[in-house]
């Protein structure tokens, strides 16, 4: 499955979780979903991306350790089904995107428990999220200065081609 299709069904997971386990459990497929297509990019994508997509999949790696407890997984990991990044851009702006919603879930989470241990499982999860956002951040600006490279170089081509 693509990436930007598999992003938009755990953005609409998030936002109908409710219970506190389901929330923290949008958070690890959020993590994992970071840590696949960052993997796939550092595998298939482009040369120049692939030092920091290898980055992306370890932070995503390090988001999933920090929530991994059992029954969090009981409907599957949904990156397991990530088949294609077919617009690298597109996907990694919804991941952007999902990471910030996850840590806004979280911090309501982690305001709302009188649980400690679940309270500092949020906090680093958030950590561990905006990490990732970043890494998502760091590629979309490569991406577009890529971009911006080549659409100069073709302007440039076509100004001084052949007579």
């Amino acid at each position: 499955m693509d990436a930007v299709r598999l992003l938009k069904v755990s953005q609409h997971a998030l936002a109908q979780a409710r219970a506190v386990l389901d929330i923290v459990a949008e958070a690890w497929q959020a993590q994992a979903l970071a840590q696949a297509i960052g993997g796939h990019l550092a595998a298939t994508g482009p040369p120049e991306l692939r030092s920091e997509a290898r980055g992306l999949s370890e932070a995503g790696g390090r988001g999933c350790a920090v929530l991994d407890h059992s029954g969090m997984r009981r409907d599957g990991i949904r990156a397991a089904q990530l088949s294609e990044v077919t617009d690298p851009a597109s996907a990694l702006t919804a991941l952007g995107a999902l990471l910030g919603d996850v840590s806004m879930a979280l911090v309501s989470v982690a305001c709302a428990t009188d649980e400690e241990g679940l309270y500092w499982q949020c906090i680093e999860a958030i950590d561990a999220a905006d990490e990732s956002g970043d890494r998502v951040r760091g590629i979309l600006r490569r991406l577009a200065l890529r971009d911006r490279e080549r659409s100069a170089a073709e302007l440039r081509d076509s100004t001084t081609g052949p007579p």
